[in-house]
């Protein structure tokens, strides 16, 4: 085999270098022939600067005198005409006579050979090369299948439809193992379902505006526009490498200004629809860069600038928003969906729903103070009032000998996060700002502070402190000796004991259990239970008194904020919105979309919006009177584009719609969704809410988007860190495809880990499914002996295993446990080669089993298994064959071995007919001579068969 790795001299030119050979020898002595067959044959030492054609080559080496350098020049050096393509006859023969006069060095000590009379080249018996390469195997049905449009997914209502859908990458560098890792499964069950009769729709394309695609030009000093296509580019080329199934006529790219006149075009639709407004807003500000931060672009526990390492600030900012919280109550509402419980639960939490009263306290001042609390029934227990360090009323109340500690409050409060601020245990820390409020209920003057741990971007920013029945509030107030007045008393106490009267003063920490009302004026002895509003009945009650007062009402809240969508940053799709004077914020009209970046921006961060320091493109005409305006310089959030692709796949070409209807109405919903979890609370959420939103406006049709989601896994470096190039542990697919083929490499992402938990890499464990791939190419390419047809059992063992591994697959298809689809295949295989051994080649058994094999196999490895069901001759594709029925009575078991327990510890092992009746079933067990060893000649006491697992024998 070492032999066939050596670089060989094209084939027909050593063809013709032989007859030159065979020609200069026979026309000389018997010395001159060693002489002349020695240099024609012996490696050159001498190193030239231009490589030589191989007949220049062929022409030195046979030229040792004149005499015979003549004729031999003369054969070689004549050009023939061109060839028509070779005969797979005529390529074996070739192959045979390359390999006749190779390797050079053993040739170089032959001796001169005794006159043979060779048969014309025609005439021989042509050679098979039966070795496994799967370069040439995957690039020749991989340029066949995109000549074909195999995957090409048009309309086709005598099918049913099936749109599978897999997350699109971000063009921000090559793609990694982890790529391949999400989309080949994908791709694998897509294939799965065309077998089973479905029409599918499984396309590609690129998240290409947003932060990882900027960054990726900045740190190359590419502009943004040439370095994402460049990356596209190098991506789509790895993509096709993986022989997936995606049907590269739908390709959409977020960055194409025919994809992003559409993304412009909803927001407008959203605009119209009352669903976008300007605020002002505190974002993550650097003084440095003097610039805005996207959340991914501060780091640390600091929370300094991926930029330039300076602890980033808050400031406000006017900015665009989504209503995206009117869709709160909605979005809790998965009904008719299958989505993984944990992606639920996520989103509910993120939500996080809270019903109680909106209650108006009021500042010495007289300003009006909203805060909404889910315990009404504690409100005569409020002793202080806690502000978010940016509400807008602290400067107002802060008194002269409070504000230097309030300014600094407000600076280090600034240079955390949201999550950092409202952890459980984190240390509650406050300033006292010198003002007071009053508390409605009973018109206590109450003191306010500011916290941290209150903030802008849950309900109002300011809380009513009660601290005798809330752990936060507790522990703030015995920090600073403020005021704990009790107002919920329990009823009964450990052990049914009656109850310690809760004191402020000494109780060691906050009671947040049921009891009655108590120091609550005429609420005193009301009820209170452990549920949550109206069902409890102290809130309830409190709930209808302020209504009635005036002073509050119920009402709902959410943790769940309304959608920010403006971007400081240059790589976006553009607001198309346009400021005037006169006529405020209006869209631009439609017959003028999309409005388009330009290219000649300086890019690179400055400290302001790129646009925003172009010379022209800001100023433009009221789409109202006509007069001088200016656009928008605010770019959209990625998110935004990739809340709407999977429409745009329907037909990326279309230009009166972001898509086409017919193709809408065809194909919508998503069937199965397939991504990381990372996006539970993003891009998930964003997505349900958008197609919610697009639905009211008469744009879509339906409440969700996607009806199943499936969520794969992360695969780690085998260091178990996630994989990062500043680590050096990613995994490149290229090296492995090059090194191994596709197929070896989607068979081993689908078996090395369960796809929905994923696993660190393992660069060893690939070996075993290369073997398997190799074994399978083997099994299905040798020429095995012809041997007596195998036993009656032997086939019908053989058939049973067959129809086994086909329910097995096919069951796991279903449910993504693609592990061990790959390990049934493998276990199926083995027991092919067993059943080869036994004589079952050439049975009709044995057809059957090389034709369900290849079929199963196919979604895995699709090159590998079309190669193999072409060279048996079968009809092209496989792929579009029919998945194959299981025969539940080959597949049924003629026994089986079950364990038996005796008082809970396995003693024996039993075979029965798998028909065997639960009668039957336990006189087998209670026969075995290693029961009846235990059981001492006793009678059991009970018996039990769980039917086809175990036998239970309880002495």
């Amino acid at each position: 085999m070492a032999v066939a790795k050596k670089k060989v001299t094209p084939k027909k030119t050593i063809v013709k270098a032989k007859k030159v050979i065979k020609k200069a020898v026979t026309t000389t002595s018997a010395k001159e022939k060693k002489v002349a067959m020695k240099k024609a044959v012996k490696p050159s030492t001498t190193k030239s600067k231009t490589k030589a054609s191989p007949k220049e080559t062929v022409a030195k080496k046979v030229s040792t005198k004149k005499a015979v350098a003549k004729p031999s020049v003369k054969a070689v050096v004549k050009t023939p005409a061109k060839a028509k393509k070779s005969s797979p006859k005529t390529r074996a023969i070739q192959a045979a006579t390359t390999k006749a006069i190779e390797p050079v060095k053993k040739m170089a000590v032959m001796v001169a050979p005794k006159p043979v009379k060779e048969a014309p080249a025609a005439e021989e018996k042509p050679r098979h090369d039966k070795s496994y390469s799967p370069k040439v195997i995957e690039k020749k049905w991989q340029e066949k299948w995109e000549v074909d449009q195999l995957y090409r997914s048009v309309i086709d209502h005598s099918k049913p439809k099936f749109y599978a859908l897999t997350m699109l990458p971000y063009p921000s560098g090559d793609l990694h193992i982890g790529h391949w890792y999400a989309m080949t499964p994908s791709d694998a069950r897509a294939r799965f379902k065309r077998m089973n009769g479905y029409n599918v729709l499984f396309p590609m394309g690129f998240d290409a505006f947003g932060l990882p695609a900027e960054n990726a030009a900045i740190r190359d000093g590419v502009h943004p526009m040439k370095r994402t296509f460049q990356n596209i580019e190098k991506m789509r080329s790895q993509l096709r490498s993986m022989g997936a199934m995606f049907d590269w006529e739908r390709e959409a790219v977020s960055a194409d200004p025919a994809y992003y006149k559409w993304t412009e075009w909803f927001f407008i639709q959203l605009y119209k629809n009352g669903l976008a407004y300007r605020k002002m807003s505190p974002v993550d500000w650097c003084p440095h860069c003097n610039t805005t931060l996207a959340r991914e672009q501060v780091w640390g526990d600091d929370r300094h600038c991926e930029r330039c390492g300076t602890p980033v600030i808050k400031k406000d900012l006017d900015q665009w928003f989504f209503k995206a919280t009117k869709y709160a109550d909605e979005l809790l509402n998965f009904d008719g969906i299958d989505w993984p419980q944990t992606v639920k639960t996520l989103q509910t939490n993120w939500i996080d729903r809270s019903e109680g009263a909106s209650v108006v306290f009021k500042t010495e001042q007289g300003d009006d103070v909203e805060v909404f609390t889910t315990r009404p029934d504690t409100l005569w227990g409020a002793t202080f009032m806690v502000f978010s360090p940016e509400h807008p009323l602290v400067e107002k109340i802060t008194t002269p000998e409070n504000k230097a500690a309030v300014e600094e409050y407000k600076i280090q409060a600034a240079r955390q996060t949201d999550i950092q601020r409202g952890a459980v245990d984190k240390e509650k820390t406050g300033v006292f700002t010198g003002g007071y409020a009053i508390n409605p209920v009973n018109n206590e003057r109450i003191p306010v502070w500011i916290a941290d741990y209150v903030l802008m971007s849950y309900g109002t920013g300011a809380i009513m402190a009660v601290p005798a029945h809330d752990e936060r509030d507790f522990a703030f107030a015995r920090k600073y000796g403020l005021k704990i007045i009790p107002v919920i008393q329990p009823v009964v106490g450990a052990d049914g004991h009656p109850p310690l009267q809760l004191d402020g003063d000494t109780m060691p920490e906050a009671y947040i259990g049921a009891g009655v009302m108590v120091n609550s004026a005429q609420f005193n002895g009301t009820k209170v239970n452990d549920q949550k509003g109206r069902k409890n009945p102290g809130i309830s009650a409190v709930i209808d008194w302020l209504e009635e007062k005036g002073v509050g009402k119920e009402s709902v809240n959410y943790r769940y904020r309304d959608w920010l969508i403006s971007r400081q940053r240059y790589w976006g799709a553009p607001i198309p919105m346009i400021y005037c004077e006169e006529h405020g914020w209006n869209p631009i009209p439609d017959d003028q979309l999309p409005v388009l970046l330009p290219e000649d921006v300086e890019w690179k961060p400055t400290g302001e919006s790129p646009l925003k320091l172009h010379p022209t493109w800001k100023h433009t005409t009221c789409p109202v009177c006509g007069r001088p305006a200016i656009r928008e310089t605010d770019t959209m959030d990625t998110f935004m584009c990739s809340s709407w692709y999977h429409l745009r796949y329907l037909s990326p070409k279309y230009d009166k719609g972001p898509f086409d209807p017919a193709e809408y109405d065809y194909w919508m919903p998503v069937d199965i969704y397939t991504g990381g979890i990372e996006h539970a609370t993003m891009h998930l959420l964003y997505t349900r809410f958008f197609h919610k939103a697009l639905r009211d406006a008469g744009i879509v049709k339906g409440d969700e988007p996607m009806l199943q989601l499936r969520n794969q896994g992360m695969v780690l470096g085998e260091d178990n860190e996630k994989m990062s190039k500043s680590r050096g542990n990613v995994v490149a697919p290229d090296v492995l495809v090059e090194k191994y083929g596709a197929d070896t490499v989607r068979a081993y992402l689908m078996f090395f880990a369960r796809w929905e938990m994923g696993a660190p890499w393992d660069s060893h464990g690939i070996e075993g499914s290369a073997r398997w791939v190799r074994r399978v190419w083997t099994l299905f390419t040798d020429d095995f002996p012809d041997r007596p047809l195998g036993s009656v059992e032997t086939l019908k063992v053989l058939r049973r295993k067959v129809h086994q591994t086909l329910r097995k697959v096919t069951h796991d298809f279903e449910n993504f446990e693609f592990n061990t689809i790959v390990s049934s295949l493998m276990e199926l295989l083995n027991e092919m080669y067993k059943a080869r051994e036994a004589g079952s080649v050439g049975s009709d058994e044995w057809k059957e089993a090389q034709e369900i094999y290849l079929k199963i196999m196919a979604p895995v490895a699709p090159h590998i298994a079309e190669e193999l069901w072409s060279q048996l001759g079968k009809p092209y594709s496989i792929h579009t064959q029919a998945w194959p029925q299981v025969d539940e009575a080959a597949a049924k078991e003629d026994s089986i071995e079950l364990p038996v327990q005796v008082n809970g510890k396995v003693r024996d092992r039993i075979t029965v007919p798998a028909e065997a009746t639960e009668d039957e079933i336990k006189s087998a067990a209670l026969a075995s001579e290693a029961v009846q060893k235990f059981l001492e000649g006793k009678e059991p006491k009970k018996v039990i068969v769980a039917k086809g697992r175990l036998v239970s024998v309880v002495v």
